[in-house]
């Protein structure tokens, strides 16, 4: 079984920074499975956030999200980050890491097997 777990979500102001992580376990070929970033406010729908191929040589961002966060994994520490700068009160959210058992990224909740159980995320104005 591959677990998940997410950390590094907080409380922020309007323009700061977090660096939320994504420590996989339980199987070795996690190593080589895309992995996503996705969020979830109050009231709304699961949303796609970001998504990494298995060497990290090919990323996706929403649009929302573009130019203010970094997607990318350490698959030596079977890692995955987010680096998200110049946060805004919208990104305020619970976020899950995925990851799916084939090499390519997919921006589909439903495309991905495993997940986290979410870090909160608050940003306040």
């Amino acid at each position: 079984q591959v677990q998940l777990v997410e950390s590094g979500g907080g409380l922020v102001q309007a323009g700061g920074s977090l660096r939320l992580s994504c420590a996989a376990s339980g199987r070795t070929f996690i190593r080589n499975a895309a992995a996503g970033w996705f969020r979830q406010g109050q009231g709304k729908e699961r949303e796609f956030v970001a998504a990494i191929n298995w060497s990290g040589g090919s990323t996706s961002y929403a649009n929302s999200v573009k130019g203010r966060f970094t997607i990318f994994r350490d698959n030596a520490k079977n890692t995955v980050y987010l680096q998200m700068n110049s946060l805004k009160p919208e990104d305020t959210a619970v976020y899950y890491c995925a990851a799916r058992g084939v090499s390519y990224y997919h921006t589909a909740p439903e495309e991905y097997e495993y997940w986290g159980q979410g870090t909160q995320v608050t940003v306040s104005s």
